[in-house]
């Protein structure tokens, strides 16, 4: 997968007329790698689109235009797209009740580390998760975590010949299951191996 390099980027002039298109198309993007799992937990696989426009959404709300500032932003978001043998997901824990989502908040504890993958004929993929910094403290867990999941080459063989992928959450509070991800999600994310 691509990393996001300055000459990817728009001028912010350029972000400023196309931006309104540019994001139809990563929202429409981002509907075919987005994964419900449940009514409350959603996974948001990340990739060189999703990350860039990131990068040119930092760049416009903070007018960041000079060589250093945009190396900065590069060098905090290049490290959140696949890199061949991996998925990496924003994990979104959603409660819109607030009282709701300070209890569960509470009761969810550790469920980074509970958000699995199979490749059908493999065992579960467990997440390495929110290796920039902790995101949970004694009391709570966040609303967002990022999460790296790692393949082995047999894995990656599997789904090139229509292995199919499953996805879950096996949390104490918090049970969900899809047996077999959506297509155009199967698609996308093997779009990320190499």
């Amino acid at each position: 997968m691509p990393a996001i390099t300055r000459q990817s980027l728009m001028t912010l002039e350029a972000y400023a007329r196309e931006r309104k298109q540019f994001r139809t198309g990563v929202i429409a993007h981002k509907r075919t790698r987005t994964l419900h799992l449940g009514e409350h937990v959603t996974l948001l696989f990340e990739d060189e689109l999703t990350m860039r426009y990131q990068v040119q959404e930092m760049l416009r709300i903070e007018r960041i235009f000079e060589e250093e500032g945009i190396q900065d932003e590069l060098d905090t978001y290049n490290p959140l797209i696949p890199d061949g043998s991996n998925w990496k997901a924003t994990l979104l824990v959603e409660y819109e009740d607030l009282v709701e989502r300070a209890r569960m908040l509470g009761r969810l504890k550790g469920i980074e580390n509970c958000i699995w993958m199979q490749v059908g004929g493999h065992t579960r993929i467990t997440p390495i998760a929110d290796e920039d910094l902790e995101r949970q403290n004694e009391t709570k867990t966040s609303t967002v975590h990022f999460l790296r999941y790692e393949l082995t080459g047999a894995m990656i063989a599997s789904l090139r010949t229509g292995a199919v992928l499953g996805a879950g959450v096996d949390h104490p509070a918090y049970q969900a299951e899809v047996a077999a991800v959506p297509e155009p999600l199967r698609r996308s994310l093997l779009a990320d191996l190499s």
